[in-house]
């Protein structure tokens, strides 16, 4: 018998980072010790159809067991879930990050990389992770939600921020500098989520945080978004050249340090476990306040939670093999639980 854990690495998906999703896998598959690890690959399509790959180099998957969920036949993708020691999530947005899959994978049984089911759901809802995060005292922007047929009333001055509430990668979010642009602004982020937020615009520094571990988290070194656009939207996040991570932030020490109490304040808060980049605006007041976490960041070796990591001490490699313990350690943990 093979002494390697055996690890599946789900990747794709439903949402519109089904491609960052694919992107991030490859990497995570290309850095997984083979000495350590047997790997398989299970790719989720747009059509929310599953794809059971072979393992390392199987993605995008382009042979192998189709099916859609739920199935459970001996070779189906369903049934692969819960023939392995860990499951690594690569997934970004609805469908993957908001705590659907983690509540199939707590259903299989198995160990999984990252947050949890309610963690999951609460940081991928603007609207409920701010309100969490208020009533434990932790700063965020001020905002109104919005939901069918409210008006578009707001206290704020212009320019504002528009928000789907349940998204990643800032897609559907716009900045509204009049009451014009606002109206279409509110159009497209209901394309994409029936429920919106409008956001105040802080004027400061864009820095972000990653946090590692289940019941002992530790923040990163802080880093600073340089946006080679207005606003740090999609293609400032994934155009080449569409942005620089200053590492470290070229902010005061004691901002930092806020910085990364904050960061772990909100993993706590939020139930988070394993690993999370919480993103922050530092104004120019020196106030730091949470912008948003995500639960599984982009991941490939030049991502911004892999850099962040990087430069406090955990090279890619070896931050993969901490995930895959924590994971193991919280599945132990609550396999011992009563119910």
């Amino acid at each position: 018998m093979s002494s390697r854990l055996r690890v599946a690495v789900l990747a794709g998906g439903r949402s519109s980072e089904h491609e960052i999703s694919l992107a991030s896998a490859r990497s995570v598959l290309a850095a997984l010790d083979p000495a350590r690890y047997e790997t398989t690959t299970i790719e989720i399509g747009r059509d929310g159809r599953w794809q059971l790959g072979a393992g390392r180099e199987s993605l995008p998957a382009a042979s192998g067991t189709v099916e859609t969920l739920p199935v459970l036949a001996d070779s189906s993708p369903a049934r692969a879930l819960g023939d392995v020691d860990v499951v690594l999530p690569i997934l970004h947005g609805p469908f993957g990050e908001d705590g659907t899959v983690q509540g199939l994978l707590e259903l299989a049984g198995v160990a999984y990389v990252g947050a949890g089911v309610l963690a999951s759901a609460v940081c991928m809802d603007k609207d409920v992770c701010k309100a969490v995060l208020r009533d434990r005292g932790i700063p965020v922007a001020r905002n109104v939600t919005l939901r069918d047929h409210d008006p578009l009333d707001h206290p704020f001055t212009y320019p504002v921020f528009v928000k789907p509430a349940r998204l990643g990668s800032s897609v559907g979010i716009s900045k509204a500098h009049d009451d014009t642009e606002l109206v279409s602004a509110v159009a497209l982020a209901r394309r994409h989520d029936d429920k919106v937020l409008i956001e105040e615009l802080l004027d400061g520094v864009e820095v972000e945080c990653g946090v590692l571990g289940n019941r002992d988290p530790v923040a990163s070194t802080v880093g600073e978004i340089v946006a080679h656009a207005e606003w740090y939207d999609y293609a400032a996040k994934y155009d080449e050249d569409g942005m620089e991570l200053v590492v470290p932030a070229r902010i005061s020490e004691a901002a930092s340090e806020r910085v990364r109490e904050l960061a772990v304040e909100s993993f706590v808060a939020t139930e988070c476990e394993g690993m999370a980049r919480i993103d922050f605006f530092v104004t120019t007041g020196g106030e730091v306040v949470v912008n948003e976490i995500n639960t599984i960041p982009g991941f490939t070796a030049t991502s911004v939670y892999a850099k962040l990591f990087a430069a406090s001490g955990i090279p890619y490699a070896q931050l993969l093999d901490r995930l895959v313990e924590l994971a193991l350690e919280r599945h132990e943990r609550r396999s011992a639980l009563e119910y």
